[in-house]
């Protein structure tokens, strides 16, 4: 495994290193690119919707990134939520202007992510996992979740995920995850599943 170099928090001022990641390592992501499903525009929209995502993420310092970026991880911690009450009202016309009258589809999908994220006991939420195409196939991303797992379990505490790609799934019941539910985009039931996934404390 290549080496994983100065795992650190992220900052504020690392936003656009932090979305270049996350964008292109979502580019085919069943979920995602069903969400936007025109791939010639896929990347601008990115750079605006997961820009959006990983700035409200920044009010905690659980976002873990290698040093060149080559992988980043977006955590939520506990009692956190992954946008500012000011920012949920912004996300609808954000949407809007992005995807026009599909914005209706994924808010729902959104909101199906909702319902599906465990009440309780508290936990971590990993809302977002990638690694940078030009470094894939060095277990980077996976070094990373390791790192970042070992932080959760010197608190003792557990962990949630949803897995938008089923290839990933093994991956990380490696880790210790475990499915617990699955739930699908709107009018995609016969499509891959978004698998739930926990991980109790150690």
């Amino acid at each position: 495994m290549d080496g994983i170099r100065d795992v650190r928090s992220a900052a504020v001022a690392e936003l656009d290193g932090l979305t270049t990641t996350i964008s292109l390592a979502f580019h085919d992501d069943p979920t995602w690119s069903w969400a936007f499903p025109d791939a010639a525009r896929r990347q601008e929209q990115y750079s605006v919707f997961w820009r959006f995502v990983i700035a409200g993420a920044l009010r905690y310092p659980w976002v873990l990134r290698t040093a060149g970026y080559e992988a980043v991880a977006v955590w939520i911690p506990p009692g956190g939520t992954e946008l500012a009450e000011a920012d949920e009202e912004r996300l609808e016309p954000l949407l809007k202007t992005l995807v026009g009258a599909r914005s209706a589809e994924v808010m729902e999908l959104l909101a199906r992510f909702d319902s599906a994220h465990p009440s309780g006991p508290p936990h971590y939420y990993l809302s977002l996992l990638g690694t940078h195409p030009d470094h894939r196939g060095r277990g980077i991303g996976m070094g990373l979740l390791r790192d970042c797992l070992a932080r959760i379990d010197s608190e003792h505490m557990p962990a949630y995920l949803e897995s938008s790609n089923p290839a990933n799934n093994q991956r990380y019941e490696r880790f210790g995850f475990e499915a617990v539910g699955e739930f699908f985009p709107p009018g995609r039931e016969s499509g891959p599943p978004l698998t739930t996934m926990w991980r109790g404390p150690r």
